[in-house]
C-alpha cells in the first residue's frame, strides 16, 4: 500500500484551546518572528473604537497641559489635574491598535507609510497646539519607528542565513533611532509596542506586560499627590501595608495601567473609513488650539 505524505505548513503554531498561559505566551514570542499571516488576538480587536477613545484620552491630557494654569497652560482656567492622569490611557491604547494593525495588514510597509504620513501632517499642529519645537515628534511619528522595527524583525526571515541577525539589530536599532529622533516616550514608547505585539494572543501575558511595564514606567515619573480632590498622602504612607501595595501605583505614568481593560474586553467596533481613523489624531490638535484662542 502507497504511503502519501501529508506536507505540512511550515511556520504556523497552534498552541490549542487546552494550553496554559505560559504554552500559549511561548506561541506568541514564536509567532513574534513569524512571517506575516493572520493569528488569533486575545484581546479586544475594535481598533476603530480603540483609537476613538484614545483621541478622547489625549484630548484630555493636552487640555490638562495646555487649558489649565497649574500646568503651564495659557488660559486662566483652574488646574484640573485629572485631565493628565485620564491623558495616560491614550498612549497604551494607540500601542495595542499598532500591534493589532500590524498583525492584520496585508501590507506592512504601507501599513507604516500611512501612520508616518499622519504624524507628519501632524507635526506643525502639534508643534502650534502644544508649544513645542518643530524637532521635537509626535506620537504618530514613535509609532511610526516602532512598526518599522516590527517590520524588521518580521522581514527578517527573508534573509538568507547568516543576514537573519541583521534584522533584529536594525530592530534594537529603533530604541536608539527614537532617542535620537527625541521621539515622544522615547524608547520606552517604541518597546511597549513590541511587548504588547509579542504578548497579543494571551490575555495574560498582555496584563503582565502592562503591569510589569507601567510600574518601571512609573517608578521614574511625578507622585500624584490628589486624586479627585483626595489627597492621597495616607495611601502612599510607607509604614502601612496599603501604602506598600499603592504606593508604586500611585505615579503618573503607573497609572497607565488602567488602559488594560480596555485592551482585553471585547466590544463592538466603530466603523469608520480608514482616513477618519487617522485623521482623528491631527483633527483633535485643531481643536485644541481653537479653544486655547478662544479662551485667551
Amino acid at each position: 500500500m502507497e504511503m502519501k505524505v501529508v506536507p505540512t505548513q511550515i511556520g504556523v503554531l497552534d498552541p490549542g484551546p487546552q494550553s496554559g498561559a505560559w504554552q500559549r505566551f511561548r506561541a506568541g514570542l514564536k509567532w513574534f518572528f513569524a512571517p506575516a499571516e493572520r493569528r488569533e488576538i486575545d484581546g479586544n480587536t475594535a481598533t476603530g473604537t480603540l483609537k476613538l477613545i484614545a483621541v478622547i484620552f489625549m484630548f484630555c491630557d493636552h487640555a490638562g497641559k495646555m487649558l489649565f494654569s497649574h500646568y503651564g497652560g495659557m488660559t486662566s482656567l483652574p488646574s484640573v489635574p485629572e485631565l493628565r492622569i485620564i491623558g495616560r490611557l491614550a498612549f497604551p491604547i494607540y500601542c495595542w491598535c499598532m500591534a493589532v494593525g500590524f498583525s492584520y495588514t496585508r501590507n506592512a510597509l504601507r501599513y507604516i507609510l500611512r501612520v508616518l504620513a499622519v504624524g507628519l501632517v501632524s507635526q506643525p499642529l502639534y508643534c502650534i497646539a502644544l508649544d513645542h519645537p518643530l524637532t521635537k515628534p509626535n506620537i504618530m511619528l514613535t509609532l511610526a519607528v516602532a512598526l518599522l522595527g516590527l517590520w524588521f524583525l518580521r522581514e527578517r526571515k527573508a534573509l538568507p542565513g547568516l543576514w537573519k541577525p541583521l534584522g533584529i539589530v536594525m530592530a534594537a536599532g529603533t530604541l536608539v533611532l527614537a532617542e535620537v529622533l527625541g521621539c515622544d516616550y522615547g524608547w520606552k514608547g517604541v518597546l511597549l509596542v513590541y511587548l504588547l505585539y509579542a504578548a497579543r494572543t494571551s490575555r495574560p501575558a498582555i496584563a503582565a506586560v502592562m503591569v510589569g511595564f507601567c510600574l518601571y514606567w512609573g517608578s521614574s515619573s511625578s507622585v500624584v499627590s490628589t486624586l479627585f480632590g483626595m489627597n492621597t498622602a495616607a495611601l502612599r504612607n510607607p509604614n502601612t501595608p496599603w501604602g506598600v501595595l499603592l504606593s508604586p501605583w500611585l505615579k503618573l505614568q503607573a497609572l497607565a495601567v488602567n488602559a488594560l481593560p480596555f485592551m482585553l474586553i471585547r466590544m463592538k467596533n466603530i466603523r469608520m473609513h480608514q482616513a477618519i481613523g487617522y485623521l482623528l489624531y491631527p483633527l483633535h490638535l485643531v481643536l485644541l488650539e481653537i479653544l486655547r484662542l478662544l479662551l485667551v
